[in-house]
């Protein structure tokens, strides 16, 4: 072998050395990186809910479902692109996780907002102040609007500023009824005025948009399953004609032609869910 040729070879092998290098180095900082993220999410999440759990190991839960995922994907169906597909579902859990966690949380909040006001408003009646009306709701009552109106006391209490702390509690719980009650507390201080009977008008007026909001759920509730049945439909029937044709049915999994058609059939399915919801949830 001649001198040009081995340098060739050592230059080859240099720059695949290098391509190597440069390949395990980004996906070591991209998993670092990724693994910072989540964390970072899973704590303010977490911390929003009053949920306080490690998240070291919600991380390491994370891993194990998205390697479990793809392996029980791969092996129930035999092709890897499937697989990936399934793997990328499981990743984004943790989101629908945390939005569900948050909007169940909001649904409490709200549903027990109106009994809240009205105890406010009852003991300010009796003579009681605010802060110690406050304190006594605390006390008495559980679930997020003792942990919500918890923080608010203990923010007032080290010397916040009402308005600060009202802008706080509107950002940690995004409502629009919590935000007419906040501008309710904030014009009767700046202006003047009975303060309960502000809040009693608010508690009554946010408990008839509530059971109104309830009775149109119950109501849109068949067009909801509805949908969900439909958007259902088309797996159910996929399982079952793999089951009685698994031949023709296989080359939706082992051929690129296949792995086009099911992602074209998850995409309309997503969007057919999507249209469904948006045309049975009406706003009040």
């Amino acid at each position: 072998m001649g001198n040009g040729a081995l340098l060739a070879v050592s230059g080859v092998a240099g720059l695949a050395f290098l391509l190597a290098w440069w390949a395990f180095h980004s996906v070591t900082s991209g998993i670092a990186r990724h693994h910072e993220t989540f964390k970072e999410t899973a704590r303010a999440n977490l911390a929003d809910a009053f949920i306080f759990i490690e998240p070291e190991k919600l991380y390491i839960a994370n891993i194990v479902f998205l390697i479990g995922g793809f392996l029980i994907t791969w092996l129930l169906s035999g092709a890897w692109p499937v697989a990936l597909m399934a793997a990328f579902l499981v990743a984004f859990l943790p989101r629908f996780a945390y939005g569900f966690i948050k909007k169940r949380r909001e649904n409490r909040f709200l549903q027990d907002l109106p009994d809240a006001l009205s105890a406010l408003a009852s003991m300010m009646r009796s003579g009681a102040s605010f802060n110690i009306a406050l304190e006594h709701l605390v006390n008495e009552v559980s679930g997020p609007i003792a942990q919500e109106f918890g923080l608010l006391q203990r923010e007032l209490r080290m010397g916040v500023d009402y308005n600060t702390a009202l802008a706080a509690l509107c950002q940690r719980m995004p409502l629009a009824e919590l935000q007419l009650v906040a501008s309710g507390i904030k014009i009767s201080r700046e202006v003047g005025g009975e303060l309960s009977e502000t809040l009693a008008r608010l508690g009554e007026t946010i408990r008839r948009k509530v059971e109104m909001e309830g009775k149109i759920k119950a109501l849109t509730a068949q067009g909801k399953y509805q949908g969900m049945v439909m958007a259902a439909l088309p797996i159910f029937l996929a399982l079952a004609i793999y089951h009685i044709e698994p031949e023709a049915m296989a080359r939706l999994f082992t051929e690129p032609l296949g792995w086009a058609t099911c992602a074209i059939v998850v995409v309309f399915e997503l969007l057919g869910y999507h249209f469904i919801k948006k045309i049975v949830s009406i706003d009040v």
